[in-house]
């Protein structure tokens, strides 16, 4: 198993049970699929360093777990295709 860091960045114009729901679907997938879990930071709403798609701010996320080595593939695909996902990033620590 190794440790993974993954940042994502959700739309800032989310309600809190929709940002909520996010997150905990980003976790349990982690977990069904072999990882654990460490730690979720939510950073909170920030400025974005330049616009993505006219939105100039987001809710940043931070989550720490460790995996078998495929999972950090498949949490980038699900990323990808879930709407409410600026942006992402999938580190190896």
């Amino acid at each position: 198993m190794n440790k993974y860091e993954s940042m994502y960045i959700l739309k800032p114009n989310l309600d809190e049970e929709t940002r909520n729901g996010i997150v905990e679907r980003f976790k349990s997938l982690v977990e069904e699929n072999g990882g654990k879990v460490e730690k979720v930071d939510e950073m909170g709403q920030r400025k974005l360093a330049y616009e993505i798609n006219y939105i100039s701010e987001g809710y940043y996320v931070l989550m720490t777990f460790e995996s078998p080595g495929e999972l950090p593939q498949e949490l980038e695909r699900i990323y990808k295709i879930t709407e409410n996902v600026i942006r992402f990033n999938v580190i190896r620590l």
